[in-house]
């Protein structure tokens, strides 16, 4: 049996076994996964089905085949990006790859299946993309290379002890904003904002890294953050209502939160409060502003690392984990003027608007 059909065999005996429980689940696991629609993107593509990655512009394939695989923990335009990002890395440079692709669609559960399958399934490395799918893929796989790209502290979420190189089978790469910080970029916005609104997945251990930064930043700065915790995204349009006297709202990284991130952009809009975003795809989506991350460039960065792994022969652990430094001022001018915002001449100088009409 190949490592393809083995796989299948262990994901599908895998997932069958926890159906009963699946029937009764609690009010602990989410009341429903995002589906596509929601998160506004098709799912990347499951290339382990077609065989080997095409040739790109970097030349022939060749080499020996590498088996991949990929598990993501939900779908939505960021973290696709990030694993596009790092496939398109190894398909230029001519790197054989098979890969196999799983979609948790959020769903905490899932990503310890789709874990416990990956760790029998005999591939030469794994991506794991969000922090949820890092942590499940860490806790059950020791022998086999793991990446994570899309992670905000991964020594916090026990990936890693260290940003330092280490003695582990994990390293990758963080979306974690050296240049971001949010309040600061509210307040050169908007100088009179009082209050932040933050909306987060009180399960998502990034997310919770991301408030205490954004609390200590706006105490700082002389604001103050009202929380918004959702457990899944069914909540998201009840709990947002509870920010309607806020100056302005932020979305973090949240993979949950931004994979409904048209649920907030319709509050925010219904009720003139301008809406702050982390990266450039919630910007496209309609968040009014950013000094976002690129994710396509993370998974990149991530692609790199597993060329030095799989080609060079380099152990995960000698490779330091990596923060992503590739960020930019971003607007949307016109999802910004129906939350009733209007930027500063200065500020859309330095500024690239996605949302112009």
């Amino acid at each position: 049996m190949n490592k393809r059909a083995r796989f299948a065999t262990l994901l599908v005996g895998t997932a069958v076994a926890l159906l009963p429980l699946a029937a009764c689940s609690s009010g602990d696991s989410p009341e429903s996964s995002p589906t596509d629609a929601e998160a506004g993107a098709e799912s990347p593509p499951a290339d382990g089905d077609g065989g080997a990655t095409d040739p790109g512009e970097g030349g022939e394939i060749q080499g020996p085949e590498f088996n991949v695989g990929i598990t993501q923990f939900l779908t939505h335009p960021s973290l696709d990006a990030a694993t596009q990002g790092f496939k398109d890395v190894l398909q230029e440079k001519g790197v054989n790859v098979n890969y196999t692709y799983e979609d948790a669609q959020g769903d905490m559960g899932t990503t310890t299946t789709i874990a416990g399958a990956f760790a029998e399934a005999g591939f030469d490395l794994i991506l794991a993309v969000a922090t949820p799918s890092a942590q499940a893929m860490v806790n059950q796989v020791t022998d086999v290379p793991v990446l994570f790209t899309a992670v905000t502290d991964p020594v916090a979420a026990g990936l890693v002890p260290s940003w330092e190189a280490n003695d582990t089978n994990v390293t990758g790469t963080s979306d974690l904003n050296p240049e971001g910080r949010p309040a600061g970029l509210i307040q050169e916005v908007i100088p009179d904002a009082q209050t932040i609104g933050f909306v987060y997945t009180l399960g998502e251990a990034n997310s919770v890294v991301q408030l205490e930064a954004l609390k200590q930043e706006a105490e700082e700065l002389g604001m103050t953050v009202k929380e918004a915790g959702v457990a899944n995204s069914s909540e998201l349009a009840t709990v947002v209502q509870t920010l309607s006297d806020v100056d302005v709202i932020y979305v973090g990284t949240d993979n949950t939160v931004v994979s409904s991130l048209e649920t907030v952009v319709l509050f925010a809009q219904d009720n003139q409060i301008p809406l702050a975003v982390a990266d450039s795809a919630s910007t496209e989506r309609g968040g009014a502003f950013a000094r976002g991350i690129d994710y396509y460039q993370l998974g990149r960065r991530t692609g790199e690392m597993a060329y030095q792994i799989l080609v060079e022969g380099a152990s995960p652990g000698s490779i330091p984990a990596l923060a992503g430094t590739d960020t930019e001022v971003l607007v949307n001018t016109s999802s910004a003027k129906e939350m009733g915002l209007e930027f500063s001449e200065e500020f859309l100088a330095k500024a690239t608007d996605l949302g112009a009409q």
